[in-house]
């Protein structure tokens, strides 16, 4: 990743932080998206770029564009931006599976269109999305959110299809990942079995690398030691 230029959305997340610092530590340029807002001072090797709603195309086409110019370039994509929420269908409420949908799939939707001019101009364009392993079979209370990341998946197969040798489009499908949050709400669980961020960022990175070149159209597993 040495030298690669890297827009990262939902930089300030537990996923986020981590594959921020892994990529850094690969020696990429990196400019973060976020909506959590920012008072960082850019850096040679990294810009953040704050207070990004990223449900408005025009908000994303914006801060795509900020991190091109920032660098030059913009080689790889990786759209962690999102959110969860559990909640049966019988109990819950449509404003739910619209929010969920907004913030999984709008995002990652907005932002891989306003950058497909950046990476098609890239000798290596990436894209990389997250997906969910539960978005292909859903369980009880997993419905609004199984939905949305079921959207990530087609975008992310249908836009593979339309870039096909331009700019590779994959994601991955994590099973429950071992951050401080989901430790609070499932006490009981056992935090071994779960994947952890840095085996997830190693396979976003590689992804998002030159070795990954003959991958695209891709929906991988990562589902720690279950």
């Amino acid at each position: 990743m040495h030298g690669k230029v890297i827009a990262i959305t939902g930089a300030s997340g537990a996923l986020g932080k981590v594959v921020v610092e892994a990529a850094a530590a690969q020696g990429a340029k990196i400019a973060t998206i976020d909506h959590a807002p920012s008072n960082a001072a850019p850096s040679p090797d990294r810009t953040d770029i704050g207070g990004i709603d990223l449900t408005d195309a025009t908000q994303a086409q914006q801060a795509i564009d900020a991190a091109a110019a920032c660098f030059g370039r913009l080689d790889a994509l990786i759209n962690i931006a999102g959110a969860f929420s559990f909640q049966t269908i019988a109990d819950g409420d449509a404003a739910t599976w619209e929010r969920l949908y907004r913030i999984n799939t709008l995002t990652a939707l907005h932002a891989s269109r306003a950058a497909i001019p950046h990476l098609a101009a890239s000798n290596a364009g990436r894209i990389v999305n997250i997906g969910a392993l539960g978005a292909l079979q859903a369980g009880s209370g997993m419905g609004p959110y199984a939905a949305s990341k079921s959207g990530v998946h087609k975008l992310t197969e249908s836009l593979a299809a339309e870039l096909k040798g331009k700019v590779t489009v994959n994601a991955v499908l994590p099973s429950t990942i071992d951050t401080p949050a989901n430790r609070r709400d499932m006490p009981d669980a056992d935090f071994a079995a779960w994947v952890t961020p840095m085996e997830l960022a190693n396979v976003i990175l590689f992804l998002a690398s030159d070795q990954a070149s003959a991958v695209t159209g891709a929906l991988i597993p990562v589902k720690g030691r279950v």
